[in-house]
Protein backbone atom coordinates (compact mmCIF):
# COMPACT_ATOMS: atom_id res chain seq x y z
CA UNK A 1 0.00 0.00 0.00
CA UNK A 2 2.94 2.60 1.14
CA UNK A 3 5.04 2.23 -1.80
CA UNK A 4 8.74 4.32 -1.82
CA UNK A 5 9.51 5.99 1.08
CA UNK A 6 12.08 8.69 1.37
CA UNK A 7 13.57 9.93 4.98
CA UNK A 8 15.43 13.52 4.49
CA UNK A 9 18.40 13.19 6.88
CA UNK A 10 22.20 14.43 6.53
CA UNK A 11 24.65 15.38 9.31
CA UNK A 12 24.32 18.92 7.73
CA UNK A 13 21.51 19.65 9.67
CA UNK A 14 23.21 19.82 12.84
CA UNK A 15 24.40 23.73 11.86
CA UNK A 16 20.28 24.27 12.91
CA UNK A 17 21.93 25.44 16.09
CA UNK A 18 20.49 28.23 17.46
CA UNK A 19 22.72 28.11 20.51
CA UNK A 20 24.01 25.94 23.29
CA UNK A 21 21.01 26.61 25.78
CA UNK A 22 18.24 26.89 23.35
CA UNK A 23 15.33 24.67 23.86
CA UNK A 24 15.70 23.89 19.85
CA UNK A 25 18.41 21.17 19.78
CA UNK A 26 18.83 19.36 16.10
CA UNK A 27 20.26 16.75 17.77
CA UNK A 28 16.63 15.70 18.15
CA UNK A 29 16.80 14.82 14.76
CA UNK A 30 19.70 12.83 14.75
CA UNK A 31 18.56 11.16 17.84
CA UNK A 32 15.10 10.07 15.79
CA UNK A 33 16.82 9.38 12.76
CA UNK A 34 19.29 6.71 14.75
CA UNK A 35 16.70 4.89 16.37
CA UNK A 36 14.42 4.10 13.26
CA UNK A 37 17.96 2.74 11.87
CA UNK A 38 17.99 0.65 14.78
CA UNK A 39 14.82 -0.73 14.76
CA UNK A 40 15.09 -1.76 11.14
CA UNK A 41 12.64 0.64 9.43
CA UNK A 42 15.38 2.45 7.29
CA UNK A 43 15.84 -1.02 5.45
CA UNK A 44 12.08 -0.57 4.43
CA UNK A 45 12.67 3.36 3.06
CA UNK A 46 15.51 4.92 1.30
CA UNK A 47 17.70 8.20 3.04
CA UNK A 48 17.79 11.12 0.93
CA UNK A 49 20.45 13.81 2.27
CA UNK A 50 19.13 17.15 2.21
CA UNK A 51 20.33 20.33 0.25
CA UNK A 52 20.24 24.12 0.78
CA UNK A 53 17.31 26.24 -0.37
CA UNK A 54 17.88 28.77 -2.65
CA UNK A 55 17.13 31.89 -2.44
CA UNK A 56 14.36 32.08 -4.91
CA UNK A 57 12.85 29.48 -3.24
CA UNK A 58 13.01 31.31 0.36
CA UNK A 59 11.14 33.69 -1.99
CA UNK A 60 7.88 31.45 -2.17
CA UNK A 61 6.55 32.81 1.28
CA UNK A 62 9.40 35.45 2.98
CA UNK A 63 9.73 38.73 1.49
CA UNK A 64 13.46 39.66 -0.46
CA UNK A 65 14.01 42.33 2.70
CA UNK A 66 13.10 39.55 5.04
CA UNK A 67 15.54 37.06 3.61
CA UNK A 68 17.99 39.93 2.76
CA UNK A 69 18.13 40.85 6.50
CA UNK A 70 18.45 37.39 7.90
CA UNK A 71 21.68 36.58 5.30
CA UNK A 72 22.94 39.97 6.84
CA UNK A 73 22.39 39.17 10.20
CA UNK A 74 24.56 35.57 9.41
CA UNK A 75 27.31 37.58 8.56
CA UNK A 76 29.47 39.50 11.67
CA UNK A 77 30.67 42.11 9.24
CA UNK A 78 27.41 42.83 8.08
CA UNK A 79 25.33 42.35 11.04
CA UNK A 80 26.96 45.49 13.17
CA UNK A 81 25.28 47.82 9.97
CA UNK A 82 21.86 46.53 11.28
CA UNK A 83 20.01 48.72 13.36
CA UNK A 84 18.30 47.46 16.40
CA UNK A 85 14.71 48.32 15.13
CA UNK A 86 14.99 46.40 12.23
CA UNK A 87 16.30 43.29 14.20
CA UNK A 88 13.60 43.93 16.39
CA UNK A 89 10.74 44.49 13.79
CA UNK A 90 12.22 41.03 11.94
CA UNK A 91 11.56 38.74 15.59
CA UNK A 92 15.57 38.82 16.51
CA UNK A 93 15.69 40.78 19.63
CA UNK A 94 13.79 37.91 21.23
CA UNK A 95 15.82 35.14 23.24
CA UNK A 96 13.54 32.93 21.26
CA UNK A 97 15.02 33.72 17.84
CA UNK A 98 19.14 34.36 18.89
CA UNK A 99 21.43 35.47 16.06
CA UNK A 100 23.88 33.69 14.96
CA UNK A 101 26.73 32.77 11.90
CA UNK A 102 25.12 30.37 10.93
CA UNK A 103 21.18 31.68 11.35
CA UNK A 104 20.55 31.64 7.56
CA UNK A 105 22.60 28.29 6.50
CA UNK A 106 20.99 26.29 8.94
CA UNK A 107 17.64 27.45 8.81
CA UNK A 108 17.51 27.28 4.74
CA UNK A 109 18.59 23.85 4.88
CA UNK A 110 15.72 22.51 6.75
CA UNK A 111 14.02 24.73 4.58
CA UNK A 112 15.50 22.62 1.59
CA UNK A 113 15.13 19.63 3.21
CA UNK A 114 11.77 19.55 3.20
CA UNK A 115 11.64 20.55 -0.49
CA UNK A 116 14.01 17.65 -1.33
CA UNK A 117 10.71 15.62 0.51
CA UNK A 118 8.16 17.46 -1.26
CA UNK A 119 10.20 16.69 -4.92
CA UNK A 120 10.27 13.41 -4.10
CA UNK A 121 6.55 13.03 -3.74
CA UNK A 122 5.90 15.24 -6.98
CA UNK A 123 8.91 13.02 -8.91
CA UNK A 124 7.23 9.82 -8.00
CA UNK A 125 10.63 8.75 -6.42
CA UNK A 126 8.81 8.44 -3.33
CA UNK A 127 5.11 8.48 -2.37
CA UNK A 128 5.68 9.53 1.32
CA UNK A 129 8.21 11.40 2.43
CA UNK A 130 9.72 12.25 6.06
CA UNK A 131 11.54 15.77 6.58
CA UNK A 132 12.03 15.20 10.55
CA UNK A 133 14.23 18.81 10.84
CA UNK A 134 11.25 20.38 8.89
CA UNK A 135 7.95 22.07 10.44
CA UNK A 136 9.41 25.42 11.37
CA UNK A 137 5.93 26.59 11.58
CA UNK A 138 5.76 30.03 13.55
CA UNK A 139 7.75 32.04 10.68
CA UNK A 140 6.18 34.41 9.31
CA UNK A 141 6.31 36.65 5.92
CA UNK A 142 8.55 38.76 7.33
CA UNK A 143 9.49 37.81 10.82
CA UNK A 144 11.20 35.12 12.36
CA UNK A 145 9.02 33.83 15.95
CA UNK A 146 9.07 31.09 18.26
CA UNK A 147 12.02 29.16 17.40
CA UNK A 148 11.37 29.66 13.71
CA UNK A 149 13.71 31.74 10.81
CA UNK A 150 12.04 30.43 7.55
CA UNK A 151 9.24 28.49 7.34
CA UNK A 152 9.96 25.48 5.50
CA UNK A 153 6.27 24.04 5.89
CA UNK A 154 4.92 27.10 3.68
CA UNK A 155 7.61 26.88 1.59
CA UNK A 156 6.84 23.31 0.77
CA UNK A 157 2.53 24.29 0.68
CA UNK A 158 2.97 27.16 -2.00
CA UNK A 159 6.07 25.14 -3.88
CA UNK A 160 3.68 21.73 -4.08
CA UNK A 161 0.23 24.86 -4.98
CA UNK A 162 2.46 26.65 -7.66
CA UNK A 163 2.78 22.74 -9.64
CA UNK A 164 -0.99 22.68 -9.27
CA UNK A 165 -1.73 20.75 -6.51
CA UNK A 166 -4.39 21.55 -3.99
CA UNK A 167 -2.49 21.12 -0.70
CA UNK A 168 -3.58 19.97 2.84
CA UNK A 169 -1.87 21.48 5.36
CA UNK A 170 -2.17 19.41 9.00
CA UNK A 171 -0.63 20.86 11.94
CA UNK A 172 -0.55 18.60 15.67
CA UNK A 173 2.06 20.47 17.53
CA UNK A 174 1.48 21.61 20.60
CA UNK A 175 1.63 25.08 19.85
CA UNK A 176 -0.83 26.65 16.73
CA UNK A 177 0.53 26.46 13.42
CA UNK A 178 0.04 30.32 12.87
CA UNK A 179 2.76 31.26 10.60
CA UNK A 180 1.50 28.56 8.42
CA UNK A 181 -2.00 30.08 8.77
CA UNK A 182 -1.35 33.33 8.54
CA UNK A 183 0.73 32.94 4.80
CA UNK A 184 -2.19 30.92 3.48
CA UNK A 185 -5.04 32.76 5.45
CA UNK A 186 -6.69 34.02 2.17
CA UNK A 187 -6.26 31.37 -0.17
CA UNK A 188 -8.51 28.78 -1.05
CA UNK A 189 -6.30 26.18 -2.86
CA UNK A 190 -4.24 25.68 0.95
CA UNK A 191 -6.23 24.09 3.77
CA UNK A 192 -5.28 24.63 7.60
CA UNK A 193 -5.96 22.63 10.18
CA UNK A 194 -4.06 23.11 13.64
CA UNK A 195 -4.64 20.76 16.70
CA UNK A 196 -2.85 22.63 19.59
CA UNK A 197 -2.87 23.56 23.65
CA UNK A 198 -5.23 26.28 23.81
CA UNK A 199 -3.59 29.92 22.85
CA UNK A 200 -5.51 31.25 26.54
CA UNK A 201 -2.24 28.98 28.01
CA UNK A 202 0.42 28.32 25.66
CA UNK A 203 2.69 30.81 22.75
CA UNK A 204 1.88 31.92 20.77
CA UNK A 205 -1.86 32.95 22.10
CA UNK A 206 -3.56 32.61 18.53
CA UNK A 207 -5.51 29.61 16.96
CA UNK A 208 -9.11 29.52 18.20
CA UNK A 209 -11.92 27.84 16.27
CA UNK A 210 -13.54 31.37 14.98
CA UNK A 211 -10.19 31.90 13.34
CA UNK A 212 -11.27 30.32 9.80
CA UNK A 213 -9.51 32.31 7.40
CA UNK A 214 -9.88 35.78 5.39
CA UNK A 215 -11.38 37.25 1.72
CA UNK A 216 -11.49 34.15 -0.59
CA UNK A 217 -10.01 31.81 2.15
CA UNK A 218 -12.94 32.08 4.12
CA UNK A 219 -13.31 28.34 5.96
CA UNK A 220 -10.15 27.05 4.94
CA UNK A 221 -8.33 27.84 7.85
CA UNK A 222 -9.21 25.45 10.87
CA UNK A 223 -8.40 25.57 14.66
CA UNK A 224 -9.33 23.24 17.64
CA UNK A 225 -7.55 24.09 21.16
CA UNK A 226 -7.26 22.22 23.27
CA UNK A 227 -7.83 22.69 27.52
CA UNK A 228 -4.68 21.84 29.79
CA UNK A 229 -4.18 18.75 30.75
CA UNK A 230 -5.80 16.77 27.58
CA UNK A 231 -4.91 13.55 27.26
CA UNK A 232 -4.39 10.47 24.69
CA UNK A 233 -8.26 9.75 24.73
CA UNK A 234 -9.79 13.33 24.13
CA UNK A 235 -7.10 14.57 21.91
CA UNK A 236 -7.71 11.14 19.13
CA UNK A 237 -11.74 11.57 19.73
CA UNK A 238 -11.17 15.52 18.94
CA UNK A 239 -8.74 14.16 15.42
CA UNK A 240 -11.02 11.67 14.50
CA UNK A 241 -14.41 13.98 14.49
CA UNK A 242 -12.28 17.18 12.77
CA UNK A 243 -9.35 16.01 10.66
CA UNK A 244 -11.19 13.61 8.20
CA UNK A 245 -14.39 15.12 7.51
CA UNK A 246 -12.44 18.25 6.74
CA UNK A 247 -10.22 16.96 4.66
CA UNK A 248 -12.62 14.62 2.44
CA UNK A 249 -14.77 18.01 1.75
CA UNK A 250 -11.65 20.11 0.64
CA UNK A 251 -10.17 16.70 -1.79
CA UNK A 252 -6.61 17.71 -1.39
CA UNK A 253 -3.98 16.32 -3.86
CA UNK A 254 -1.01 16.35 -1.48
CA UNK A 255 -1.45 15.77 2.33
CA UNK A 256 1.57 17.74 4.33
CA UNK A 257 1.94 17.40 8.03
CA UNK A 258 3.40 19.15 10.67
CA UNK A 259 4.02 16.50 13.42
CA UNK A 260 5.34 18.14 16.17
CA UNK A 261 5.53 15.58 19.20
CA UNK A 262 5.36 18.47 22.55
CA UNK A 263 2.18 17.28 23.31
CA UNK A 264 3.59 14.58 25.53
CA UNK A 265 3.17 14.98 29.36
CA UNK A 266 7.07 15.05 29.23
CA UNK A 267 7.50 17.85 27.39
CA UNK A 268 8.79 21.06 29.44
CA UNK A 269 7.36 23.91 27.28
CA UNK A 270 3.32 22.85 27.47
CA UNK A 271 0.91 21.75 29.54
CA UNK A 272 -1.11 18.80 27.44
CA UNK A 273 -0.87 15.40 29.11
CA UNK A 274 -0.43 13.15 25.58
CA UNK A 275 1.46 10.00 25.23
CA UNK A 276 3.51 8.48 22.86
CA UNK A 277 0.55 5.99 22.30
CA UNK A 278 -1.41 8.35 20.10
CA UNK A 279 1.75 8.48 17.31
CA UNK A 280 0.68 4.96 15.52
CA UNK A 281 -2.83 6.37 15.45
CA UNK A 282 -1.82 9.65 14.14
CA UNK A 283 -0.18 8.15 11.62
CA UNK A 284 -2.24 5.28 10.25
CA UNK A 285 -4.73 8.20 9.98
CA UNK A 286 -2.70 10.35 7.70
CA UNK A 287 -1.65 7.22 5.66
CA UNK A 288 -5.01 5.80 5.09
CA UNK A 289 -6.44 9.46 4.61
CA UNK A 290 -3.11 10.32 1.95
CA UNK A 291 -4.30 7.03 -0.05
CA UNK A 292 -7.99 8.17 -0.04
CA UNK A 293 -7.66 11.03 -1.00
CA UNK A 294 -4.48 12.23 -2.77
CA UNK A 295 -3.06 8.97 -4.58
CA UNK A 296 -0.73 8.29 -1.44
CA UNK A 297 1.00 11.87 -1.37
CA UNK A 298 2.21 12.46 2.18
CA UNK A 299 4.95 14.78 3.28
CA UNK A 300 5.69 14.73 7.09
CA UNK A 301 7.15 16.81 8.88
CA UNK A 302 8.83 17.41 12.40
CA UNK A 303 8.21 20.21 14.14
CA UNK A 304 8.59 20.91 18.50
CA UNK A 305 9.55 18.93 21.03
CA UNK A 306 11.71 19.38 23.97
CA UNK A 307 12.09 16.15 25.71
CA UNK A 308 14.84 15.68 23.24
CA UNK A 309 16.16 12.34 25.02
CA UNK A 310 12.76 10.93 26.36
CA UNK A 311 10.00 11.48 23.82
CA UNK A 312 11.38 12.85 20.53
CA UNK A 313 12.80 10.30 19.38
CA UNK A 314 10.06 7.39 20.15
CA UNK A 315 7.47 9.87 18.51
CA UNK A 316 9.28 10.30 15.34
CA UNK A 317 9.95 6.63 14.86
CA UNK A 318 6.49 5.58 16.06
CA UNK A 319 5.27 8.12 13.62
CA UNK A 320 7.76 6.55 10.72
CA UNK A 321 6.57 3.29 11.00
CA UNK A 322 3.02 3.86 10.16
CA UNK A 323 4.39 5.43 7.03
CA UNK A 324 6.16 1.92 5.89
CA UNK A 325 3.63 0.02 7.68
CA UNK A 326 5.95 -1.91 9.94
CA UNK A 327 4.57 -0.89 13.45
CA UNK A 328 5.93 -4.17 14.88
CA UNK A 329 9.33 -2.93 14.14
CA UNK A 330 8.38 0.16 17.03
CA UNK A 331 5.98 -1.34 19.24
CA UNK A 332 8.68 -2.01 21.89
CA UNK A 333 9.36 1.87 21.70
CA UNK A 334 6.03 3.44 22.65
CA UNK A 335 4.59 4.39 25.89
CA UNK A 336 3.36 1.15 27.99
CA UNK A 337 0.37 3.34 28.98
CA UNK A 338 -2.05 6.01 28.97
CA UNK A 339 -1.93 9.24 31.66
CA UNK A 340 -4.71 10.55 33.05
CA UNK A 341 -4.83 13.46 34.87
CA UNK A 342 -7.34 13.72 38.09
CA UNK A 343 -10.76 13.46 37.77
CA UNK A 344 -11.76 17.44 38.43
CA UNK A 345 -9.39 18.44 35.37
CA UNK A 346 -10.80 15.81 33.22
CA UNK A 347 -14.08 17.07 33.73
CA UNK A 348 -12.84 20.67 32.46
CA UNK A 349 -10.60 19.33 29.50
CA UNK A 350 -14.21 17.39 28.57
CA UNK A 351 -16.03 20.53 28.74
CA UNK A 352 -13.99 22.50 27.08
CA UNK A 353 -13.93 20.11 24.12
CA UNK A 354 -17.25 19.68 24.09
CA UNK A 355 -17.84 23.70 23.32
CA UNK A 356 -15.16 24.28 21.33
CA UNK A 357 -16.13 21.11 18.73
CA UNK A 358 -19.39 22.80 18.63
CA UNK A 359 -18.54 26.48 17.83
CA UNK A 360 -15.86 24.44 15.20
CA UNK A 361 -18.64 22.74 13.50
CA UNK A 362 -20.89 25.66 13.60
CA UNK A 363 -18.02 27.97 11.98
CA UNK A 364 -17.26 25.33 9.00
CA UNK A 365 -20.88 23.93 8.97
CA UNK A 366 -19.90 20.54 9.58
CA UNK A 367 -20.68 18.37 12.98
CA UNK A 368 -17.94 17.54 14.87
CA UNK A 369 -20.06 16.86 18.57
CA UNK A 370 -18.91 14.19 20.46
CA UNK A 371 -21.28 11.41 21.26
CA UNK A 372 -22.82 11.03 24.63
Amino acid sequence: MSGPVALIYGDALMKHHLSDEHPLQPIRVKLAVDLIKSTGLIELAHLVPPRSATIDELHLVHSTEYVDLVRKLSDPAERRHVSASAIDAAGFASADNPISDELHEGTALVAGASLVAAESIESGAALHAFSPSGGLHHAHRDRASGFCTYNDAAIACQWLKELGHRVAYVDVDVHHGDGVEEIFQSDPEVLTISLHESGRWLFPGTGFPQDAGTGAGKGYAANLPFYPFAWDEPWLMAFDRVVPPLLRRFKPTVLVTQDGCDTHHLDPLAHLAATTRIWPRIGKAFHQLAHELCEGRWLALGGGGYAIYEVVPRAWTLLFAEMVERPDLAAEVDDPVSVEPQEEAQERVWTALRKDLTELGQVHGLDFSLPR
